[in-house]
Protein backbone atom coordinates (compact mmCIF):
# COMPACT_ATOMS: atom_id res chain seq x y z
CA UNK A 1 0.00 0.00 0.00
CA UNK A 2 1.60 3.18 -1.03
CA UNK A 3 -0.34 6.07 1.49
CA UNK A 4 0.64 8.55 -0.44
CA UNK A 5 -0.72 7.52 -4.02
CA UNK A 6 -3.84 6.77 -1.62
CA UNK A 7 -4.03 10.41 0.12
CA UNK A 8 -3.68 11.79 -4.14
CA UNK A 9 -7.72 11.64 -4.31
CA UNK A 10 -8.41 13.51 -1.40
CA UNK A 11 -5.77 16.56 -2.63
CA UNK A 12 -7.95 15.93 -6.36
CA UNK A 13 -11.29 16.73 -4.57
CA UNK A 14 -10.16 19.18 -2.25
CA UNK A 15 -11.33 22.08 -4.34
CA UNK A 16 -14.97 20.69 -5.68
CA UNK A 17 -15.70 19.69 -1.65
CA UNK A 18 -15.14 23.14 -0.88
CA UNK A 19 -17.81 24.48 -2.41
CA UNK A 20 -20.20 21.55 -0.83
CA UNK A 21 -22.86 21.73 1.64
CA UNK A 22 -23.76 18.62 3.70
CA UNK A 23 -27.59 17.91 3.86
CA UNK A 24 -29.06 17.86 7.36
CA UNK A 25 -30.37 14.53 8.28
CA UNK A 26 -33.74 14.15 9.51
CA UNK A 27 -34.93 12.74 12.84
CA UNK A 28 -35.88 9.06 10.91
CA UNK A 29 -32.44 9.35 8.95
CA UNK A 30 -30.37 9.53 12.04
CA UNK A 31 -32.09 7.22 14.36
CA UNK A 32 -32.01 4.15 11.46
CA UNK A 33 -28.24 4.69 10.49
CA UNK A 34 -27.28 4.57 14.21
CA UNK A 35 -29.38 1.46 14.44
CA UNK A 36 -27.54 -0.21 11.62
CA UNK A 37 -24.28 0.79 11.68
CA UNK A 38 -23.83 1.73 15.49
CA UNK A 39 -22.02 -0.63 17.57
CA UNK A 40 -24.60 -0.19 20.65
CA UNK A 41 -27.35 -2.09 17.94
CA UNK A 42 -24.67 -4.92 17.74
CA UNK A 43 -27.15 -7.99 19.86
CA UNK A 44 -24.62 -10.54 19.38
CA UNK A 45 -22.45 -8.15 21.83
CA UNK A 46 -24.58 -8.41 24.83
CA UNK A 47 -25.79 -10.29 27.11
CA UNK A 48 -27.79 -10.12 30.64
CA UNK A 49 -26.68 -9.63 33.57
CA UNK A 50 -27.47 -12.56 36.10
CA UNK A 51 -27.88 -11.05 39.14
CA UNK A 52 -27.17 -8.21 41.13
CA UNK A 53 -29.10 -4.37 41.22
CA UNK A 54 -29.44 -4.91 37.42
CA UNK A 55 -30.22 -8.45 37.02
CA UNK A 56 -31.74 -8.73 33.85
CA UNK A 57 -30.82 -5.63 32.11
CA UNK A 58 -28.10 -6.23 29.14
CA UNK A 59 -24.95 -4.65 28.65
CA UNK A 60 -21.83 -6.03 27.00
CA UNK A 61 -19.87 -9.29 27.52
CA UNK A 62 -17.09 -7.61 28.60
CA UNK A 63 -18.69 -5.59 31.38
CA UNK A 64 -20.98 -8.21 32.18
CA UNK A 65 -18.62 -10.96 33.18
CA UNK A 66 -16.80 -8.38 35.81
CA UNK A 67 -19.99 -7.19 37.46
CA UNK A 68 -20.47 -10.74 38.20
CA UNK A 69 -16.81 -11.16 39.02
CA UNK A 70 -15.33 -12.21 42.43
CA UNK A 71 -13.19 -9.78 44.78
CA UNK A 72 -9.81 -10.47 45.12
CA UNK A 73 -10.27 -9.81 48.90
CA UNK A 74 -9.78 -12.60 51.48
CA UNK A 75 -12.98 -13.61 53.40
CA UNK A 76 -10.59 -13.19 56.17
CA UNK A 77 -8.71 -10.12 55.88
CA UNK A 78 -7.90 -8.13 58.29
CA UNK A 79 -9.76 -5.47 58.27
CA UNK A 80 -7.64 -3.31 61.06
CA UNK A 81 -7.45 0.26 59.14
CA UNK A 82 -3.64 1.37 58.06
CA UNK A 83 -5.22 4.69 57.54
CA UNK A 84 -7.90 6.81 58.92
CA UNK A 85 -9.71 9.86 56.70
CA UNK A 86 -12.92 11.85 56.61
CA UNK A 87 -13.19 11.58 52.64
CA UNK A 88 -11.82 8.82 50.63
CA UNK A 89 -11.13 9.74 47.12
CA UNK A 90 -10.38 6.82 44.59
CA UNK A 91 -8.75 8.00 41.14
CA UNK A 92 -6.33 10.55 40.25
CA UNK A 93 -7.69 12.34 37.07
CA UNK A 94 -9.71 15.41 36.99
CA UNK A 95 -12.95 14.08 39.00
CA UNK A 96 -10.50 13.43 41.66
CA UNK A 97 -8.73 16.23 41.98
CA UNK A 98 -11.85 18.34 42.26
CA UNK A 99 -13.19 16.35 44.62
CA UNK A 100 -10.29 16.45 46.84
CA UNK A 101 -10.29 19.76 46.52
CA UNK A 102 -13.41 20.73 47.72
CA UNK A 103 -13.25 18.66 50.24
CA UNK A 104 -10.20 19.57 51.60
CA UNK A 105 -11.07 23.33 51.35
CA UNK A 106 -14.17 22.36 54.00
CA UNK A 107 -11.50 21.47 56.11
CA UNK A 108 -12.02 17.53 55.83
CA UNK A 109 -9.17 14.94 56.58
CA UNK A 110 -8.74 13.64 52.89
CA UNK A 111 -6.85 10.95 51.55
CA UNK A 112 -6.60 10.77 48.14
CA UNK A 113 -5.52 7.06 46.06
CA UNK A 114 -4.80 6.65 42.64
CA UNK A 115 -4.22 2.98 40.45
CA UNK A 116 -1.15 4.90 38.80
CA UNK A 117 0.46 8.39 39.38
CA UNK A 118 -1.13 11.50 40.40
CA UNK A 119 -3.29 12.78 36.56
CA UNK A 120 -2.52 9.14 34.99
CA UNK A 121 -6.22 9.41 33.47
CA UNK A 122 -8.35 10.60 30.70
CA UNK A 123 -8.54 13.54 31.65
CA UNK A 124 -5.70 14.78 30.41
CA UNK A 125 -6.16 13.33 26.90
CA UNK A 126 -9.28 15.47 26.31
CA UNK A 127 -8.48 17.85 23.51
CA UNK A 128 -11.39 19.42 22.34
CA UNK A 129 -12.04 21.85 25.45
CA UNK A 130 -14.44 22.12 28.01
CA UNK A 131 -18.32 23.28 26.81
CA UNK A 132 -19.53 26.03 29.31
CA UNK A 133 -22.37 29.01 28.24
CA UNK A 134 -19.80 31.91 28.63
CA UNK A 135 -20.28 33.60 25.25
CA UNK A 136 -23.26 36.67 24.71
CA UNK A 137 -25.13 34.84 23.11
CA UNK A 138 -25.44 31.42 24.67
CA UNK A 139 -26.98 29.87 27.95
CA UNK A 140 -27.35 27.46 30.20
CA UNK A 141 -31.15 26.47 28.52
CA UNK A 142 -29.67 26.27 25.65
CA UNK A 143 -26.36 24.16 26.81
CA UNK A 144 -29.62 21.91 28.38
CA UNK A 145 -31.29 21.55 24.95
CA UNK A 146 -28.30 20.90 22.95
CA UNK A 147 -27.26 18.05 25.40
CA UNK A 148 -30.87 16.66 26.21
CA UNK A 149 -30.84 16.25 21.90
CA UNK A 150 -27.11 14.82 21.88
CA UNK A 151 -28.29 12.17 24.58
CA UNK A 152 -31.07 10.88 22.64
CA UNK A 153 -33.98 12.80 25.32
CA UNK A 154 -32.70 9.85 27.54
CA UNK A 155 -30.39 12.19 30.08
CA UNK A 156 -31.51 12.64 33.66
CA UNK A 157 -32.45 16.15 33.90
CA UNK A 158 -31.85 17.03 37.46
CA UNK A 159 -27.75 16.22 36.89
CA UNK A 160 -27.88 17.83 33.36
CA UNK A 161 -29.56 21.46 34.97
CA UNK A 162 -26.87 21.18 37.86
CA UNK A 163 -24.19 21.06 35.31
CA UNK A 164 -24.96 23.63 32.97
CA UNK A 165 -25.91 26.26 35.55
CA UNK A 166 -22.90 25.72 37.30
CA UNK A 167 -20.41 25.66 34.41
CA UNK A 168 -19.70 29.33 34.09
CA UNK A 169 -18.84 29.05 38.37
CA UNK A 170 -16.26 26.27 37.15
CA UNK A 171 -15.28 28.30 34.14
CA UNK A 172 -13.92 31.18 37.41
CA UNK A 173 -12.95 28.52 39.57
CA UNK A 174 -10.63 27.47 37.02
CA UNK A 175 -9.41 30.38 35.81
CA UNK A 176 -8.59 31.68 39.67
CA UNK A 177 -6.52 28.48 39.54
CA UNK A 178 -4.67 29.92 36.76
CA UNK A 179 -6.18 27.25 33.53
CA UNK A 180 -4.95 29.39 30.67
CA UNK A 181 -7.81 29.14 27.93
CA UNK A 182 -7.22 30.37 24.80
CA UNK A 183 -7.89 34.51 24.53
CA UNK A 184 -9.72 35.98 21.11
CA UNK A 185 -7.65 39.67 20.00
CA UNK A 186 -9.10 41.93 22.67
CA UNK A 187 -8.49 39.25 25.20
CA UNK A 188 -11.80 37.46 25.81
CA UNK A 189 -12.35 34.14 26.25
CA UNK A 190 -12.73 32.48 22.71
CA UNK A 191 -15.07 29.64 21.96
CA UNK A 192 -15.40 27.22 19.03
CA UNK A 193 -18.36 25.09 18.30
CA UNK A 194 -18.48 21.71 19.00
CA UNK A 195 -20.51 18.78 17.17
CA UNK A 196 -23.60 18.83 18.15
CA UNK A 197 -24.11 22.13 19.58
CA UNK A 198 -25.95 25.20 18.17
CA UNK A 199 -23.97 27.35 19.72
CA UNK A 200 -19.92 28.43 20.16
CA UNK A 201 -19.42 27.25 23.89
CA UNK A 202 -16.21 25.19 23.84
CA UNK A 203 -13.68 27.00 26.02
CA UNK A 204 -9.87 25.77 24.82
CA UNK A 205 -5.79 24.88 25.52
CA UNK A 206 -5.02 24.61 21.88
CA UNK A 207 -5.69 21.10 22.06
CA UNK A 208 -4.30 20.12 25.13
CA UNK A 209 -7.09 21.42 26.93
CA UNK A 210 -7.75 18.78 29.61
CA UNK A 211 -4.01 18.08 30.29
CA UNK A 212 -3.73 22.33 31.24
CA UNK A 213 -6.46 21.38 33.79
CA UNK A 214 -4.40 18.80 35.19
CA UNK A 215 -1.40 20.72 34.86
CA UNK A 216 -3.28 23.27 37.08
CA UNK A 217 -5.68 20.46 39.46
CA UNK A 218 -2.38 18.34 39.85
CA UNK A 219 -0.50 21.70 41.69
CA UNK A 220 -2.96 22.39 43.72
CA UNK A 221 -3.40 19.16 45.21
CA UNK A 222 0.19 19.20 45.74
CA UNK A 223 0.13 22.25 47.03
CA UNK A 224 -1.92 21.89 49.14
CA UNK A 225 -0.06 18.79 50.72
CA UNK A 226 -3.74 16.38 50.61
CA UNK A 227 -2.00 12.89 51.94
CA UNK A 228 -1.70 10.79 48.97
CA UNK A 229 -1.06 7.13 48.24
CA UNK A 230 0.16 6.65 44.61
CA UNK A 231 -0.10 3.26 42.74
CA UNK A 232 -2.45 1.67 45.40
CA UNK A 233 -5.51 0.24 43.75
CA UNK A 234 -8.87 0.41 45.19
CA UNK A 235 -10.18 -3.24 44.78
CA UNK A 236 -13.07 -3.62 47.42
CA UNK A 237 -15.40 -1.30 49.68
CA UNK A 238 -16.11 -1.84 52.88
CA UNK A 239 -19.79 -1.36 54.66
CA UNK A 240 -21.24 -1.39 58.35
CA UNK A 241 -22.86 -4.35 57.53
CA UNK A 242 -26.60 -1.94 57.19
CA UNK A 243 -25.48 -0.46 53.54
CA UNK A 244 -23.66 2.18 54.50
CA UNK A 245 -20.45 2.53 52.84
CA UNK A 246 -17.51 3.59 55.40
CA UNK A 247 -14.16 2.77 53.94
CA UNK A 248 -12.51 0.55 50.99
CA UNK A 249 -9.33 -1.48 50.41
CA UNK A 250 -6.63 -0.56 48.16
CA UNK A 251 -3.92 -2.84 46.81
CA UNK A 252 0.06 -1.94 46.78
CA UNK A 253 0.65 -2.28 43.42
CA UNK A 254 4.54 -2.64 44.35
CA UNK A 255 4.23 -5.55 46.76
CA UNK A 256 0.85 -6.35 46.45
CA UNK A 257 -0.15 -6.20 50.24
CA UNK A 258 -3.80 -4.87 50.80
CA UNK A 259 -4.01 -1.51 52.94
CA UNK A 260 -7.45 -0.55 54.61
CA UNK A 261 -8.66 2.62 54.82
CA UNK A 262 -11.50 3.61 57.32
CA UNK A 263 -13.35 6.50 55.82
CA UNK A 264 -16.83 8.21 57.11
CA UNK A 265 -17.20 8.71 53.09
CA UNK A 266 -15.65 7.72 50.01
CA UNK A 267 -15.79 8.98 46.36
CA UNK A 268 -15.21 7.09 43.42
CA UNK A 269 -13.77 8.50 40.81
CA UNK A 270 -11.95 5.85 38.71
CA UNK A 271 -12.89 7.00 35.18
CA UNK A 272 -14.30 4.71 32.04
CA UNK A 273 -14.03 1.55 30.46
CA UNK A 274 -12.05 1.37 27.69
CA UNK A 275 -9.23 -0.65 28.03
CA UNK A 276 -11.28 -3.66 28.29
CA UNK A 277 -11.68 -3.25 24.24
CA UNK A 278 -15.38 -3.78 23.90
CA UNK A 279 -16.21 -5.80 20.84
CA UNK A 280 -12.39 -5.46 19.98
CA UNK A 281 -12.35 -1.93 19.38
CA UNK A 282 -9.17 0.59 20.19
CA UNK A 283 -9.21 3.09 22.58
CA UNK A 284 -8.01 6.35 23.06
CA UNK A 285 -8.16 5.25 27.06
CA UNK A 286 -4.92 6.01 29.33
CA UNK A 287 -3.89 2.30 30.38
CA UNK A 288 -6.19 2.14 33.81
CA UNK A 289 -9.13 2.96 32.65
CA UNK A 290 -11.02 -0.99 33.50
CA UNK A 291 -14.30 0.42 35.03
CA UNK A 292 -12.99 -0.55 38.27
CA UNK A 293 -15.17 1.49 40.18
CA UNK A 294 -18.43 0.16 38.64
CA UNK A 295 -17.82 -3.22 40.18
CA UNK A 296 -16.67 -2.19 43.58
CA UNK A 297 -19.99 0.25 43.62
CA UNK A 298 -22.03 -3.01 42.20
CA UNK A 299 -20.67 -5.09 44.72
CA UNK A 300 -22.12 -3.26 47.36
CA UNK A 301 -25.41 -2.77 45.98
CA UNK A 302 -25.18 0.56 44.39
CA UNK A 303 -27.28 0.40 40.84
CA UNK A 304 -25.90 0.94 37.43
CA UNK A 305 -27.40 2.81 34.43
CA UNK A 306 -27.21 3.26 30.75
CA UNK A 307 -24.76 0.44 31.08
CA UNK A 308 -25.77 -0.90 27.41
CA UNK A 309 -24.67 2.52 25.71
CA UNK A 310 -21.00 3.55 24.87
CA UNK A 311 -18.88 6.00 22.91
CA UNK A 312 -17.11 5.12 20.04
CA UNK A 313 -15.15 8.55 19.14
CA UNK A 314 -15.23 9.27 15.23
CA UNK A 315 -11.88 10.34 14.76
CA UNK A 316 -9.25 7.35 16.19
CA UNK A 317 -5.99 7.28 14.37
CA UNK A 318 -5.50 4.33 12.02
CA UNK A 319 -2.33 4.43 10.99
CA UNK A 320 0.68 5.03 11.44
CA UNK A 321 -0.05 1.83 13.23
CA UNK A 322 1.90 3.02 16.18
CA UNK A 323 -1.12 5.11 16.80
CA UNK A 324 -4.15 2.70 16.09
CA UNK A 325 -7.08 4.33 18.32
CA UNK A 326 -5.52 7.24 20.15
CA UNK A 327 -7.83 10.15 19.27
CA UNK A 328 -7.80 12.80 16.81
CA UNK A 329 -9.41 15.73 18.40
CA UNK A 330 -12.78 16.83 17.22
CA UNK A 331 -11.85 20.15 17.06
CA UNK A 332 -9.90 19.77 13.89
CA UNK A 333 -13.59 18.59 12.35
CA UNK A 334 -14.77 21.69 14.09
CA UNK A 335 -12.54 24.38 12.74
CA UNK A 336 -13.84 22.94 8.96
CA UNK A 337 -11.96 19.36 8.40
CA UNK A 338 -13.79 17.04 5.84
CA UNK A 339 -14.51 13.32 6.29
CA UNK A 340 -13.49 11.65 3.02
CA UNK A 341 -14.20 8.37 1.60
CA UNK A 342 -12.23 6.37 -0.72
CA UNK A 343 -13.98 7.83 -3.75
CA UNK A 344 -13.45 11.45 -2.69
CA UNK A 345 -16.33 12.02 -1.50
CA UNK A 346 -17.94 13.64 1.69
CA UNK A 347 -20.45 11.53 3.08
CA UNK A 348 -21.57 13.24 6.44
CA UNK A 349 -22.08 16.46 8.77
CA UNK A 350 -18.42 16.06 10.38
CA UNK A 351 -20.24 18.49 12.98
CA UNK A 352 -23.16 16.16 13.51
CA UNK A 353 -23.44 14.51 17.07
CA UNK A 354 -20.37 11.41 17.41
CA UNK A 355 -22.60 8.57 17.15
CA UNK A 356 -24.11 9.65 13.56
CA UNK A 357 -20.67 10.59 12.48
CA UNK A 358 -19.36 7.28 13.71
CA UNK A 359 -22.10 5.46 12.21
CA UNK A 360 -21.58 7.12 8.89
CA UNK A 361 -17.83 6.47 9.15
CA UNK A 362 -18.61 2.48 9.94
CA UNK A 363 -20.98 2.26 6.98
CA UNK A 364 -18.75 3.61 4.45
CA UNK A 365 -16.46 1.08 5.27
CA UNK A 366 -18.37 -1.83 5.50
CA UNK A 367 -19.80 -0.53 2.16
CA UNK A 368 -16.30 -1.11 0.96
CA UNK A 369 -15.83 2.88 0.60
CA UNK A 370 -13.14 2.35 3.02
CA UNK A 371 -9.06 2.46 2.75
CA UNK A 372 -7.53 -0.83 4.08
CA UNK A 373 -3.94 -0.17 5.68
CA UNK A 374 -0.83 -3.13 5.63
CA UNK A 375 -2.05 -4.13 8.75
CA UNK A 376 -5.36 -5.21 8.04
CA UNK A 377 -6.84 -1.83 9.34
CA UNK A 378 -9.93 0.17 7.58
CA UNK A 379 -10.93 3.90 7.60
CA UNK A 380 -11.48 7.07 5.97
CA UNK A 381 -9.85 10.15 5.80
CA UNK A 382 -9.73 13.75 7.62
CA UNK A 383 -8.47 16.51 5.34
CA UNK A 384 -6.37 18.11 7.95
CA UNK A 385 -5.13 19.83 5.43
CA UNK A 386 -8.17 22.05 4.39
CA UNK A 387 -7.62 23.83 7.54
CA UNK A 388 -4.28 25.92 5.99
CA UNK A 389 -5.63 25.77 2.53
CA UNK A 390 -8.88 27.93 4.28
CA UNK A 391 -7.49 29.73 6.65
CA UNK A 392 -3.93 30.13 5.49
CA UNK A 393 -0.64 28.65 5.86
CA UNK A 394 0.49 27.78 9.69
CA UNK A 395 -3.52 27.14 10.84
CA UNK A 396 -2.94 23.47 12.24
CA UNK A 397 0.17 23.78 13.85
CA UNK A 398 -1.31 27.08 15.85
CA UNK A 399 -4.34 25.32 16.80
CA UNK A 400 -3.24 22.15 16.98
CA UNK A 401 0.32 21.71 17.92
CA UNK A 402 -0.01 18.41 19.89
CA UNK A 403 -1.51 16.44 17.51
CA UNK A 404 1.20 17.88 15.35
CA UNK A 405 3.62 16.44 17.36
CA UNK A 406 1.91 13.24 17.87
CA UNK A 407 2.25 12.51 14.07
CA UNK A 408 5.44 14.07 13.23
CA UNK A 409 7.07 11.36 15.55
CA UNK A 410 5.94 9.16 12.54
CA UNK A 411 7.07 11.39 10.06
CA UNK A 412 3.68 12.49 9.17
CA UNK A 413 2.98 16.03 8.50
CA UNK A 414 -0.93 16.39 9.12
CA UNK A 415 -0.64 20.02 7.35
CA UNK A 416 0.37 18.88 4.40
CA UNK A 417 -1.49 14.96 4.08
CA UNK A 418 -4.94 13.68 5.26
CA UNK A 419 -4.62 11.41 8.05
CA UNK A 420 -6.73 8.11 8.40
CA UNK A 421 -9.69 7.58 10.80
CA UNK A 422 -11.99 5.12 12.32
CA UNK A 423 -14.18 5.16 15.81
CA UNK A 424 -12.30 4.35 18.81
CA UNK A 425 -13.55 3.45 21.67
CA UNK A 426 -14.02 6.53 23.56
CA UNK A 427 -16.36 7.35 26.74
CA UNK A 428 -18.38 5.00 28.76
CA UNK A 429 -22.11 6.72 28.57
CA UNK A 430 -23.55 5.15 31.42
CA UNK A 431 -22.42 4.46 35.15
CA UNK A 432 -23.44 4.28 38.89
CA UNK A 433 -26.88 6.20 39.08
CA UNK A 434 -26.34 9.10 41.54
CA UNK A 435 -28.39 12.37 42.83
CA UNK A 436 -27.41 15.45 42.52
CA UNK A 437 -24.72 15.42 45.00
CA UNK A 438 -22.85 12.93 43.51
CA UNK A 439 -24.38 10.21 45.85
CA UNK A 440 -25.13 7.04 44.84
CA UNK A 441 -27.64 4.17 46.04
CA UNK A 442 -25.47 3.67 48.85
CA UNK A 443 -25.17 5.76 51.85
CA UNK A 444 -21.61 7.45 51.96
CA UNK A 445 -20.54 6.41 48.78
CA UNK A 446 -20.05 9.22 46.49
CA UNK A 447 -19.18 8.91 42.38
CA UNK A 448 -18.30 11.47 40.06
CA UNK A 449 -17.04 11.62 36.32
CA UNK A 450 -16.85 8.84 34.19
CA UNK A 451 -17.44 6.33 36.48
CA UNK A 452 -21.29 7.57 36.76
CA UNK A 453 -23.90 7.56 35.06
CA UNK A 454 -27.15 9.50 33.73
CA UNK A 455 -26.17 12.82 33.18
CA UNK A 456 -24.94 11.98 29.37
CA UNK A 457 -28.31 10.22 28.43
CA UNK A 458 -27.27 7.42 25.63
CA UNK A 459 -23.99 10.00 23.57
CA UNK A 460 -22.23 12.49 24.88
CA UNK A 461 -21.52 15.78 23.54
CA UNK A 462 -18.02 16.81 23.04
CA UNK A 463 -16.30 19.09 26.01
CA UNK A 464 -19.22 17.71 28.26
CA UNK A 465 -16.96 15.56 29.98
CA UNK A 466 -14.52 17.87 31.41
CA UNK A 467 -17.48 19.65 32.86
CA UNK A 468 -18.71 17.00 34.48
CA UNK A 469 -15.38 16.21 36.19
CA UNK A 470 -15.21 19.50 37.66
CA UNK A 471 -19.11 20.38 38.33
CA UNK A 472 -19.51 16.88 40.00
CA UNK A 473 -16.70 16.54 41.44
CA UNK A 474 -17.34 19.78 43.50
CA UNK A 475 -20.43 18.57 44.57
CA UNK A 476 -19.16 15.31 45.80
CA UNK A 477 -16.36 16.62 47.30
CA UNK A 478 -18.20 19.25 49.32
CA UNK A 479 -21.36 17.15 49.88
CA UNK A 480 -19.00 14.04 51.43
CA UNK A 481 -16.76 16.84 53.29
CA UNK A 482 -19.78 17.95 55.36
CA UNK A 483 -21.51 14.60 55.71
CA UNK A 484 -18.12 13.36 57.74
CA UNK A 485 -18.81 16.45 60.12
CA UNK A 486 -22.09 15.00 60.96
CA UNK A 487 -21.74 11.46 61.04
CA UNK A 488 -18.81 9.42 63.02
CA UNK A 489 -17.06 6.38 61.83
CA UNK A 490 -18.70 2.94 61.07
CA UNK A 491 -17.34 -0.24 61.35
CA UNK A 492 -15.31 -1.66 58.91
CA UNK A 493 -16.97 -5.10 57.45
CA UNK A 494 -17.01 -7.08 54.20
CA UNK A 495 -21.07 -8.32 55.06
CA UNK A 496 -21.89 -6.91 51.71
CA UNK A 497 -18.98 -8.84 49.98
CA UNK A 498 -20.09 -12.54 51.56
CA UNK A 499 -23.94 -11.83 50.44
CA UNK A 500 -22.34 -11.41 46.55
CA UNK A 501 -20.46 -13.94 47.13
CA UNK A 502 -23.68 -16.26 48.32
CA UNK A 503 -25.39 -14.84 45.44
CA UNK A 504 -22.95 -15.09 43.20
CA UNK A 505 -22.51 -19.45 43.74
CA UNK A 506 -26.58 -19.60 43.18
CA UNK A 507 -26.38 -18.11 39.75
CA UNK A 508 -22.95 -20.59 38.95
CA UNK A 509 -21.39 -17.12 38.35
CA UNK A 510 -17.49 -17.93 37.51
CA UNK A 511 -14.78 -17.81 40.29
CA UNK A 512 -12.02 -17.39 37.68
CA UNK A 513 -13.04 -13.80 36.65
CA UNK A 514 -11.74 -11.51 39.31
CA UNK A 515 -12.86 -7.97 39.24
CA UNK A 516 -11.44 -5.49 39.10
CA UNK A 517 -9.15 -5.99 36.42
CA UNK A 518 -6.87 -2.99 37.25
CA UNK A 519 -5.27 -3.45 34.18
CA UNK A 520 -5.73 -4.99 30.46
CA UNK A 521 -5.26 -8.31 29.90
CA UNK A 522 -2.50 -7.92 27.84
CA UNK A 523 -0.18 -6.07 30.48
CA UNK A 524 2.85 -7.10 31.38
CA UNK A 525 2.14 -9.50 34.44
CA UNK A 526 5.44 -8.22 36.45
Amino acid sequence: MDIHKLQEIVHKTRDARRKQTMPKLSTAERDELIKKYHPDFRENAYRPIKFGPNEGEKTVRELAALLEGDSPVPADLDLTPTHTCDVLVVGGGGAGCAAALHAHAQGASVLFATKLRLGDSNTVMAQGGIQISVAAEDSPVTHFLDTLKGGHMKNDHALLKVMVEEGPSVAQWLLDLGVLFDRDADGNLHVKKGGGSSKPRLLTCSDYTGLEIMRVLKDEVLNRKIRMLEFSAAVELLSDGQGRCTGAVLQDLDNKRFIVVAAKTVILATGGIGRLHIQGFPTSNHYGATGDGLTMAYRMGAKLMHIDTFQYHPSGAVYPEQLAGALVTEGIRSEGGHLVNAKGERFVNELDTRDVVSSSIIRECKEGRGIRTMAGRVGVWLDTPLLDAEQGPGTIEKHFPAMVMQYDRFGVDISKDPVLIYPTLHYQNGGVQIDTQGESGVKGLFVAGEASGGLHGRNRLMGNSLLDLMVYGKRSGLTAAARSKAEPQGKLTLDHLKRFREVARKHGASASVVSPMLFPAYAKKD
